[in-house]
């Protein structure tokens, strides 16, 4: 049982979604100043503290200015997942309402913001070992053979995942090492509800827009400092198959250094990939939060009144 309040008794959080380079840190911080509010990161890679530029995360200046959390809290080495994140997420809007402050979640990781807000399946921990076990197991047997060893235990979960995702199969077949039992099986089980009401807007720029935006940010991200940081990460040899060495513009922007592709090469397949995950986003974010405020434009100021009136309706 978390412990917080009774839900009838703090108002909803604000959730602050949209795809990349929409503006959801400069209206989350708005929000903030508007509101008395602190901020609580939900993008899987801000979480990292290595990538601080590559993924766009708020400068130390704004850091400063208005109260963030979640923000560069692990290191690339570990693994973040939707559950632990929840874990920390609700800590977080914990404190902030104990100390009087409206907690606003914003991010593009759809994933955790549902996880959030519908809860999860109560799947223990997979130990990295026998995760990296399941990745050593699917690059030697390659996807399909893997697919289908693992169709024998567990049928339900290959029904819905392609033999290329290597990350989901590599999950399926941990867990049913882990535990005994199947993904499908745990997914079964009732999932824990959010202890608060939440709020909810999301950016949706016009698309020409957003895709410009998208190009123009990752030029000012190698303008800051992007390669450099990239080639520090790189310096670690950490596992490529951690979630922080996929981060947007990561893969190419490596393949750069390590002699593999032309700088201009590597921004404009950099750009490519952000704006395919763009895409991505806005369709998951259509579909899958239609009790949200829509706002069909890039944040701006002017946009302020309607969005706070909007959750003051809903407080």
């Amino acid at each position: 049982m978390w412990p917080i309040c009774a839900v009838s008794e703090i108002p909803p959080i604000i959730i602050v979604a949209g795809p990349t380079a929409s503006g959801k840190s400069a209206l989350a911080m708005a929000l903030a100043q508007r509101l008395d509010g602190v901020v609580i990161n939900a993008d899987s890679m801000q979480v990292y503290k290595d990538l601080h530029i590559l993924t766009a995360r708020p400068s130390i200046t704004d850091e400063a200015s208005i109260d963030h959390r979640l923000y560069g809290v692990m290191d690339a080495a570990e693994r973040c997942s939707a559950g632990r994140w929840r874990e920390l997420a609700i800590q977080a809007i914990t404190t902030a309402h104990a100390n009087g402050k409206r907690a606003i979640v914003a991010g593009g990781t759809g994933f955790y913001l549902e996880a959030l807000t519908q809860g999860l399946s109560p799947i223990p921990d997979v130990p990295p070992e026998i995760l990296a076990n399941a990745t050593a197991a699917w690059e030697r047997l390659g996807p399909v053979p893997f697919a289908e060893q693992l169709a024998h235990k567990d049928p339900e979960s290959i029904t819905r995942i392609p033999p290329t995702d290597r990350q989901r199969l590599c999950r399926a077949w941990a867990v049913l090492e882990t535990t005994g039992r199947t993904l499908t099986d745990w997914h079964r089980e009732p999932v824990e509800s959010a202890p608060f009401h939440a709020t909810k807007v999301w950016l949706n720029p016009p698309r020409k827009t957003l895709y410009e935006r998208c190009d123009s940010r990752l030029l000012g991200m190698i303008d800051q400092g992007a390669l450099q940081e990239v080639d520090a990460l790189l310096a670690r040899t950490l596992d490529p198959a951690l979630p922080a060495m996929k981060a947007l513009g990561m893969p190419e922007l490596a393949a750069h250094l390590r002699g593999a592709l032309p700088l201009d090469q590597a921004i404009t397949s950099a750009q490519q990939a952000t704006r395919r995950f763009a895409k991505r986003q806005l369709t998951w974010f259509r579909h899958r939060m239609p009790d949200a405020l829509q706002i069909d434009a890039q944040f701006s100021e002017s946009l302020l009144g309607e969005i706070i009136s909007f959750i003051r309706k809903n407080d």
